[in-house]
């Protein structure tokens, strides 16, 4: 969601005006590459595309054994300077009505310059008393599922088809945002957001699905914002809410005459899916010592922060790495990179 509305849910779903923090900041794009340390480490190349930014160490194995981000990484394509962690996620593609496919850009969020990429938030608990611990070296964790071809229990992840300016009034992931990608024209294109789970079992740094060692809250809503709600006895421990947010610049694919001539949504991820079920979102810690939890602490808010060290969006923009997969991903293709894998 864009950043005034994000406020606006806060304080609806809260009930009252005190202030909420939640850091916000751009990352700009890294690669757009077949590669998946996280579900298929060493695979080269991995079954789907995925757009990833953060630290430049980023490759196709990262064992948590031995790749510590912070001090093999050279640059972050982050806002802060100190963030090496890595955030990915599928690719949307446009099906023309020939059959051939266009990888659909990114544009920074409202308010943020980068190229491409993911506007990323951590957001702590609403309230103020309670605290949020960051994550250890070696964390990573996943949400969503890249095999989803139906409705899945997966919460908040999902699509908002974006008006020209501003943004809908409704909250995060609340109707009319759907799993499913918009059917119709999207005047300001399509906005992706992906939300982590906020509890912790206090032990692992990873799990085999990648999604057992943390847990979402109890009393929480699936459209509630922050580290809130109760967190199981399995995974006691509060840690900040990630949470992804991608617009997707389909206004160029606004013509009748590209779309099918039944009308019917043309967008399609990189996983295969024409329905948008199968969006998720990785990531894998790599913050510096523990400018992280200082933040937290210290509440910070927006892409602001006295307890971090900042870089200038050129200098964010300027971090990026070759692809490792020589494929064409941008032009207009028969088919998309690893379908093939895929189906």
């Amino acid at each position: 969601m864009q950043w005034k509305a994000l406020a606006l849910a806060l304080f609806v779903q809260r009930g009252f005006g005190q202030g909420f923090e939640m850091m916000r900041f751009s990352c700009s794009q890294l690669v757009v590459d077949r590669l998946d340390p996280l579900v298929n480490p060493g695979m080269v190349p991995s079954p789907h595309l995925h757009q990833i930014v953060g630290g430049n160490s980023f490759n196709a194995s990262m064992d948590p054994a031995d790749h510590d981000l912070p001090s093999l990484s050279t640059c972050t394509s982050c806002t802060f300077s100190e963030d090496f962690s890595n955030y990915w996620t599928a690719v949307l593609y446009f099906r023309a009505r020939n059959g051939t496919y266009k990888r659909v850009p990114q544009y920074a969020s409202e308010g943020l310059r980068a190229d491409g990429g993911i506007t990323v938030y951590y957001i702590p608990a609403s309230d103020r008393n309670t605290k949020v611990t960051a994550f250890k070296p070696g964390f990573r964790m996943l949400v969503g599922d890249a095999a989803a071809r139906s409705p899945s229990t997966a919460r908040k992840v999902c699509h908002r088809c974006m008006p020209a300016t501003g943004d809908n009034s409704n909250i995060n992931c609340g109707a009319p945002d759907a799993q499913t990608l918009p059917t119709g024209f999207c005047a300001g294109g399509i906005r992706s957001v992906i939300t982590f789970p906020t509890c912790w079992d206090g032990k692992n740094t990873d799990s085999a699905d990648h999604k057992s060692h943390v847990a979402y809250p109890t009393g929480s809503s699936d459209t509630g914002v922050g580290a809130s709600g109760t967190c199981p006895t399995s995974h006691p421990v509060k840690i900040p809410q990630v949470m992804y947010e991608v617009m997707w610049d389909t206004r160029p694919f606004n013509d009748k005459n590209l779309w099918p001539e039944d009308g019917s949504q043309p967008f399609v991820w990189s996983t295969g899916d024409k329905d948008g079920y199968s969006q998720h979102g990785d990531y894998v810690f790599g913050w510096k010592g523990d400018a992280l939890q200082r933040a937290m602490d210290a509440r910070c808010n927006g892409a602001v922060c006295n307890q971090l060290k900042t870089q200038s969006s050129e200098t964010a923009m300027k971090c990026t790495k070759p692809r490792v997969v020589e494929e064409d991903f941008d032009g207009w293709v028969t088919s998309i990179p690893g379908m093939d894998m895929t189906s």
